[in-house]
């Protein structure tokens, strides 16, 4: 059992504890304060081995608690949210498009629904009072999973409104908890390369998903009904297993249950907005162009995830290692130079090839913006993570809820101004990205100094 001081941040183990855990691979360190595992049924044991003894998971195995470790939870979640969602957005445009007969002002609105939930994430506190973060994790992933499952049956304007609505809510649910707990279980140290992992691994995921998509509609072309079926009842399915398998972990420093706002998290908040603007481009309007300017049809949108797979599968891991060594402002002034090329091309592109290249480059940034969850992390009251991760899911979704719409309407008009407009807020990130430290802390979270000079700071921080 790892030894922790339970006033303080998962880096403050004790000295002869955090030599041997900086020993181990350095792939996946730390283990936050747990319980002592249960036990599981043998069948579904067997499972979790067989998936841990595959090579890419090697590395994932806790000394102190084998499979079943909080680490090795965070990932087989994320693979579990990837078996529907990366089915759900492969095939969406397409749904939208030939079943659904949408436009762009439609396909707009039903991205500013799927984006409500995520606006409304701070709500997240209020179900902090009744559950445990872990078993909220799993209900929210069966929401996800259910609403997907559903997708196809109510084939429909208002059905496909009503059904992004259900699994939005599971999303962004699942994504502010995954978040909340992988800040509280990695160390400050090394979170930002074991969140690249993690990626590379949910990359994986997505590739061999986009790759059953792919030979699907190539082979046996099934309706849109039986892919959003067959891909939520999967997920459902291995979130049960879940369930039975790992023990539930005891939290380590507790949570604040209260709406968490402060003057000195002003540079995140600003970042996580831009962010979430920034997202739209490439979520909605990026993919949009590849169908409705180009004529992608399912499989060659398929084959732009495949390889968007591929290159997060080795590049994640690598730019996570990346920014723990350059630091978070030199990572992101990377990423908003290279977004406000990539917008600006998108904006002028005339060629169906490098239209893709550039979706595939605009993919490759978002591994980037761990930098921003890192920089938090390292700033941070321990107590503040969980709150201010709904809040933080709430301000990215601010101008999500209105840009798809708005943004829509314009593609009417011009879809370069979409564009054109996109590369402006990537440079607006460049400028927020220019004030970080090169050494984030409490009381440093600014290049000047302190955020807010009258702040009460963590004792234990370091």
């Amino acid at each position: 059992m790892l030894a922790i001081h339970t006033d303080s941040t998962s880096d403050h183990f004790t000295k002869k504890n955090h030599r041997h855990l900086m020993r181990r691979t350095p792939y996946i360190l730390g283990t936050a304060a747990i319980g002592v595992p249960a036990r599981a049924p043998s069948s579904s044991l067997a499972l979790v081995k067989i998936i841990g003894n595959t090579s890419v998971f090697k590395d994932l195995k806790d000394p102190d608690y084998g499979w079943r470790s909080p680490v090795m939870l965070l990932v087989i979640l994320s693979v579990a949210m990837q078996l529907c969602w990366s089915v759900w957005w492969n095939l969406m445009n397409n749904f939208a498009v030939v079943e659904l007969g949408f436009t762009g002002q439609e396909i707009g609105i039903q991205q500013s629904i799927r984006e409500i939930p995520g606006l409304l994430a701070v709500s997240i506190i209020v179900a902090l009072w009744f559950f445990k973060e872990q078993p909220l994790a799993y209900i929210s992933l069966l929401i996800l999973a259910g609403g997907i499952a559903v997708t196809g049956v109510f084939a429909s304007e208002w059905g496909f409104y009503i059904t992004t609505l259900i699994m939005s809510v599971g999303f962004h649910y699942f994504e502010t908890l995954r978040q909340s707990l992988s800040l509280q279980w990695l160390p400050k140290a090394t979170a930002a390369y074991t969140m690249g992992r993690i990626m590379s691994i949910s990359a994986m995921v997505q590739l061999v998903t986009y790759g059953v998509v792919y030979l699907a509609w190539q082979t046996i072309k099934p309706s849109y009904e039986v892919a959003f079926a067959v891909s939520g009842i999967i997920t459902i399915l291995v979130v049960l297993v879940v369930a039975a398998v790992f023990p539930r972990f005891k939290e380590g420093v507790p949570q604040n249950k209260n709406l968490v706002l402060r003057k000195r998290y002003w540079l995140f908040y600003a970042l996580t907005f831009m962010g979430g603007a920034r997202r739209q481009i490439f979520t909605v309007f990026a993919g949009f162009l590849m169908v409705e300017k180009f004529g992608y049809h399912v499989h060659e949108v398929a084959s732009l995830f495949i390889i968007n797979g591929l290159i997060n599968i080795f590049l994640a891991p690598r730019l996570g290692a990346f920014i723990g060594k350059v630091g978070e402002r030199t990572a992101l002034t990377l990423e908003y130079i290279g977004l406000i090329g990539v917008f600006v091309s998108y904006a002028f592109v005339t060629n169906a090839y490098v239209a893709a290249s550039l979706y595939v480059v605009d993919h490759a940034f978002f591994a980037m913006a761990i930098a921003i969850k890192t920089y938090f992390q390292k700033i941070a009251d321990p107590a503040d993570i969980a709150p201010t991760s709904g809040v933080s899911f709430t301000i990215n979704h601010i101008a999500a809820v209105f840009i798809p719409v708005l943004f829509g309407l314009l593609w009417l008009v011009s879809p370069a101004a979409v564009f054109l407009a996109g590369a402006g807020m990537a440079a607006i990130s460049l400028g927020l990205a220019r004030l970080l430290p090169q050494y984030p802390a409490p009381g440093h979270e600014l290049i000047t100094g302190a955020a807010d000079k009258n702040a009460v700071l963590p004792a234990a921080a370091e």
